[in-house]
């Protein structure tokens, strides 16, 4: 039980000064959350960085760079995700100082920093230890934390057998280029190609083995212990560990289970998908199904704004486009596919995992390939490398199908994706399925998948916006 407890009327919060004469470390307590909230964070968060194409995973701390920085615009500042889970992390110091908001896990979190220099642990190994500090976080809680650079720290759970994990962070480093860093490693920072395990010294192994003797205390370290709406040490504050502990348990299995997902939504803005009248004049959607009837056609249109795309090739931008359709589905469209696919196998009609607009991208019957790769019914691309088009689609026993994609390089600002297509109803039953669909094929599906495949086609936002070029397939 802790020996003095102090009540606030405002955010709990420790300074502890620097032993080296450095800047303190600044931790501070900002809001208890929901029962059972910090470990499913913890395990939603986990799972999007394991998606993320620039995830790291070393040191016992998984970590993500959400934010790189920009020296040619005088940014030197980048944001990172990272988790520490049920196994804490080693001991480490970074160069420059760091400021991040975390979340802890439902047993609660240790932070741990030690301030000496280089030179006061080469006089005597022991100063470490002397100048260990510990604060302890309580569960399901958001808090605050600053440290200047060179000061050594270590996150892991409250109790040592936690089934919990530590803590999720946003960590913003203010200057990637702070301390004292070696010429190899401010190329890397230089080119953007840092990562936090890169940034970053473990303890030396003689001050290790100092904290894994047997004679080192844990217990003996001096301990600040914040707290929010339940005193430390009280009978309430043990019960509500208890319950936060048990929720959140359940939690974070079910948010293992379950897996994470987000969402982007464009409206009104310069990346908005929109509907088209008709399809461009142009258009080969236009050529086909010639002399039947048709009983449903769209064509939906995305434009792309950059810097320039004057040297862009139509041709390579499509091929990107046909990739996004194929490694970006909407999870959605995916899900109604799926379900789709179960109620037609019976009736013999065609299944697919794809949306049906873009559906024969996946079929083996075709003999005609886009760029040697995409599988198409027809496909044109005019002398400039300025306009790119293909034709997908499929014939069924209901009704026959074309979709139009196509690229448009209408000018060195501006490119205009489009995807459209013709149905034609062979039966009855053609008529009554597409009835059923039409209405989400228009509101959803059609420019779900155009907008995400346009937006697998961008390197980065980011990089978009700086140089207007789409990545390439």
């Amino acid at each position: 039980m802790p020996k003095l407890t102090q009540i606030v009327d405002t955010f709990p919060s420790v300074r502890i000064p620097s032993e080296s004469g450095g800047l303190a470390v600044e931790v501070c307590l900002i809001a208890q959350m929901g029962h059972g909230s910090g470990s499913h964070l913890f395990a939603s968060v986990a799972s999007r960085q394991r998606q993320h194409g620039a995830f790291v995973d070393e040191l016992d701390e998984p970590s993500v760079k959400l934010g790189g920085t920009n020296f040619l615009k005088g940014d030197a500042t980048s944001l990172y995700s990272f988790v520490v889970g049920t196994g804490g992390h080693p001991f480490h110091r970074h160069a420059g100082h760091r400021v991040f908001t975390a979340v802890s896990g439902s047993g609660g979190a240790q932070l741990r920093f030690s301030s000496v220099s280089a030179e006061q642990m080469a006089e005597d190994p022991r100063n470490f230890v002397r100048a260990l500090r510990f604060v302890n976080i309580p569960p399901d809680c958001m808090f605050t934390v600053r440290f200047g650079g060179e000061t050594w720290h270590q996150f892991s759970p409250l109790s040592r057998k936690s089934i919990h994990p530590a803590f999720f962070a946003l960590s913003c480093h203010t200057n990637e280029l702070g301390g004292n860093l070696p010429d190899d490693l401010k190329q890397k920072v230089l080119a953007n190609d840092a990562s936090i395990p890169a940034l970053t010294e473990l303890l030396p192994p003689a001050i290790a083995a100092l904290l894994a003797a047997k004679e080192f205390d844990a217990a003996s370290i001096p301990a600040t212990t914040l707290s929010l709406d339940a005193p430390p040490g009280t009978v309430h504050r043990l019960v509500c560990n208890t319950v936060r502990s048990s929720v959140g348990w359940l939690r974070g299995a079910w948010s293992s289970w379950k897996g994470a997902s987000g969402f982007l939504s464009y409206e009104g803005s310069d990346r908005a998908v929109r509907e088209l009248k008709t399809a461009p004049a142009a258009s080969l959607l236009n050529r086909q199904l010639a002399g039947m009837p048709v009983h449903h056609e769209d064509t939906f249109s995305l434009r792309v704004t950059g810097a320039s795309f004057k040297d862009a090739s139509a041709a390579q931008l499509l091929a990107s486009v046909l990739e996004g359709f194929l490694l970006n589905r909407p999870g959605g469209v995916s899900s109604l596919m799926a379900l789709r696919n179960v109620l037609v196998k019976p009736l013999g009609l065609r299944t697919s995992p794809l949306g049906c607009p873009v559906s024969s991208l996946l079929s083996a019957d075709s003999n005609t390939f886009f760029v040697n790769r995409y599988p198409v019914l027809d496909q044109s691309v005019d002398a400039a490398d300025t306009r790119a088009e293909v034709i997908l689609g499929a014939d069924d026993k209901h009704l026959l199908f074309r979709s139009c994609v196509a690229v448009d390089i209408v000018d060195e600002h501006h490119v205009d994706i489009t995807l459209g297509t013709r149905v034609h109803c062979k039966n009855l039953f053609g008529r009554f399925y597409m009835s059923a669909i039409a209405y989400i094929h228009r509101r959803y599906v059609a420019p779900a998948m155009l907008s995400l495949a346009v937006e697998f086609s961008l390197d980065q936002v980011e990089d978009f916006q700086m140089n207007g070029r789409l990545a390439p397939a």
